[in-house]
């Protein structure tokens, strides 16, 4: 094995071993943890508010294509998928999939 290949294995294996490492432990401890707890809301409001901070990005400093995309069309999307993540019971699919259909027609048509 040439030294790249064998980075590339070494690679693979140390993710793979966090990444299993942690759904193990998660589910340990599942059974543990309450979904009503304050730390559990903590970390809730800490991965919506890392969301929220992600997509503010991509609207206001936007990078590759959408940076040719008029603001006023990434707006309407944003403010269309947060509709329909309140009206899917906070889902974030659907917003996802629907951001894509919603940009790709508004870009086509406007």
């Amino acid at each position: 094995m040439t030294n790249l290949s064998s980075n590339i294995i070494l690679v693979i294996a140390v993710t793979s071993a966090a990444t299993y490492l942690s759904r193990s432990l998660g589910v340990l401890f599942s059974e543990r943890i309450d979904e009503n707890s304050k730390i559990f809301r903590f970390f809730d409001c800490i991965a919506y508010s890392t969301l929220a901070a992600l997509i503010s990005k991509v609207v206001v400093f936007p990078a590759g294509d959408l940076t040719e995309v008029n603001s006023l069309i990434k707006f309407i999307v944003v403010f269309a998928c947060v509709i329909v993540f309140f009206i899917t019971k906070r889902n974030l699919v659907y917003p996802t999939i629907l951001s894509a259909i919603f940009l790709t027609v508004l870009i086509k048509f406007i």
